[in-house]
């Protein structure tokens, strides 16, 4: 890392949710949070669901959110190191956006050492015990086939019917309460992986719940929460890794 530079973790915006009005509001709030950290980011990690719903079709992608890809094109465009990782609500991110934009695209998961530091960086969806049903619906949307029988039908339906979807699917998932370290399943995936490989942070979005935790021996489970109601976010300075509530 550069003197002086950081890099920078936010998740699950959930734009385009619930509403037109409230969507606007949350991500105007997050490009103001952009143009904060911009002078100093080295890197930012978008982790997951930063759209509630994205499908892109060969010539047309949902319509909105203009001013977040404006302000990711040109932090890009400055030399800012992006990564957005495809979540369980926008795993249809194709080619569109990390090539207009010209930041990296992730599907998994990736490992990366920082200073001496090892950081595990996913949206964690999938990951950890349980959760079998929504594991099997994945592997179906991340089918080819049926991704390419999607895309037959009008974006004007398709887009209707997948956002409705993608609101029941949030409304069931999410529990916003402490499940404890034996059933929060990307606490017992993190604790699982340290048996075999050390981290020095799990960084996770998906949970909906803030939560900076203490792993055995020496490591941290930090989920990131998301932007609805209380909007946190991760930094890391090259020495130390903070965990913050955005005003």
């Amino acid at each position: 890392m550069k003197p002086g530079k950081k890099l920078y973790f936010a998740s699950d915006f959930h734009l385009g949710a619930p509403d037109r009005e409230s969507s606007a509001l949350r991500e105007r709030k997050l490009v103001q949070w952009l143009d904060s950290i911009k002078a100093d980011a080295e890197g930012i990690y978008l982790v997951g669901d930063v759209f509630d719903f994205w499908f892109e079709y060969k010539t047309v992608i949902p319509r909105g959110h203009v001013r977040l890809l404006g302000k990711l094109a040109e932090l890009s465009d400055a030399g800012i190191d992006i990564h957005w990782f495809t979540g369980n609500h926008d795993m249809w991110i194709f080619d569109y956006i990390p090539n207009e934009l010209g930041i990296q695209l992730h599907r998994q998961p990736i490992r990366r050492n920082f200073e001496g530091k090892e950081f595990l960086i996913g949206h964690g969806d999938g990951l950890g015990p349980g959760d079998h049903g929504y594991k099997v619906i994945k592997r179906v949307f991340a089918n080819p086939v049926c991704q390419f029988l999607f895309r037959w039908i009008h974006p004007d339906l398709g887009i209707r019917l997948a956002r409705f979807w993608s609101g029941t699917s949030r409304t069931a998932t999410t529990e916003e309460r402490f499940l404890g370290a034996d059933k929060e399943f990307l606490m017992v995936f993190a604790n699982d992986y340290l048996k075999k490989e050390q981290v020095d942070y799990f960084i996770f979005g998906h949970r909906h719940l803030p939560l900076d935790l203490p792993l055995e021996p020496a490591s941290r489970y930090i989920n990131l929460g998301e932007w609805f109601n209380a909007p946190h976010y991760a930094v890391f300075d090259g020495n130390e890794l903070l965990f913050l509530k955005h005003a």
